[in-house]
């Protein structure tokens, strides 16, 4: 093993972190829209 540790770990988990926020906002929107809180036309 080298004595510097690689940072793509922490930086995957930054990703996954932001997939799955990006997930829950476009579901929240999704209900939203369904519920009939939003119009259809006011997202694309």
């Amino acid at each position: 093993m080298s004595e510097h540790e690689t940072t793509t770990e922490g930086e995957s988990r930054a990703a996954l972190s932001e997939d799955w926020a990006a997930t829950i906002v476009g579901l929240a929107l999704l209900l939203l829209v369904i519920a009939g809180v939003i119009p259809t036309g006011v997202i694309p």
